[in-house]
Formats: C-alpha cells, sequence, structure tokens
C-alpha cells in the first residue's frame, strides 16, 4: 500500500519509519536530515499516515532543517505543495472535481488527508475566468493541466 512512497522516499535517499510518536500528541512525523530518516506516526488511518509520508518526502526532498519559525514555516508549506504534487493527479483531479468538489469526498477519492487536497488547491492551482489550471506558470501553454467549468 505504501510501496510506491516508500519507493519514493529511497529515491530521495530516506529511510521510512512507522513508529510511536509519544513525546508529543499533535506531531505526526518527522524527518531528520542528518540520518536521513522519515518517520511516521503509527495508528493513524491509510489516508493520514500517505499525506504525512508525502509530506516528509517533501522535507527530503528540500533537506529541510526547519530552525526557527519564519524557516519551519515557509518548510511547511514547501512540503505541503510537494505532497500535492506527488499524491494528486492534476488530470484526475479535474476530472473528479467536475463530479463532485466536496474537498472531503476528493480526499477520500485520493487517499489522502483533508489537509492534503487543501494544499493542492491552494499551491497547485490557478482559477480564471472560468478556467482551472494545475501547476500554471506565466505564458501560453505553460501549464501541465486546465479543465473548463462546465
Amino acid at each position: 500500500m505504501y510501496g510506491e512512497l516508500i519507493h519514493h522516499a529511497a529515491t530521495l535517499g530516506a529511510q521510512v519509519h512507522f513508529a510511536h510518536i509519544d513525546d508529543d500528541p499533535d506531531l505526526l512525523g518527522y524527518y531528520l536530515p542528518k540520518r536521513k530518516m522519515i518517520v511516521v506516526r503509527l495508528g493513524m488511518t491509510f489516508d493520514q499516515s500517505r499525506w504525512v509520508l508525502g509530506h516528509e518526502c517533501g522535507h527530503a526532498y528540500y533537506n529541510h532543517t526547519c530552525s526557527g519559525p519564519h524557516v519551519r514555516d515557509a518548510a511547511e508549506r514547501q512540503a505541503n505543495a510537494y505532497a500535492a504534487r506527488l499524491l494528486i493527479d492534476p488530470a484526475e483531479y479535474a476530472r473528479l472535481e467536475a463530479i463532485n468538489s466536496d474537498q472531503h469526498w476528493l480526499a477520500e477519492e485520493f487517499s489522502v488527508s483533508v489537509e492534503g487536497i487543501f494544499a493542492y488547491e491552494q499551491h497547485c492551482l490557478t482559477k480564471l475566468r472560468g478556467v482551472t489550471y494545475s501547476r500554471a506558470r506565466h505564458g501560453v501553454g505553460q501549464w501541465r493541466h486546465r479543465a473548463f467549468a462546465g
């Protein structure tokens, strides 16, 4: 179930461990850059674990150390954007959003937490004049996917 994500983490040079995290009840996972290790809390739902693992892969990709509150906030946003791009296919998102735009339903369809859908919408979508662009950049034809509102 987690095979592709664990393989992805390995391509980033990181090992993945699922473990009890007893010292902080709000901590769902973390990345240890010096040890190249991702730790994901045991006991979460599959969707939560999948999102956290994708998010921590983002920290591994950028080699975040997360020192200081401003650096930490920027690193968290960057890791969320990375996980959203990793876990959510833009063509499938467009297809499913046309059926039902409810974020909880979309999260279930993509097997990510609702936070994952929020992150995808915030970091990966641009909506302009009835057209939704995914991973839009400046200039004509500089998007990965585009869908028209119906």
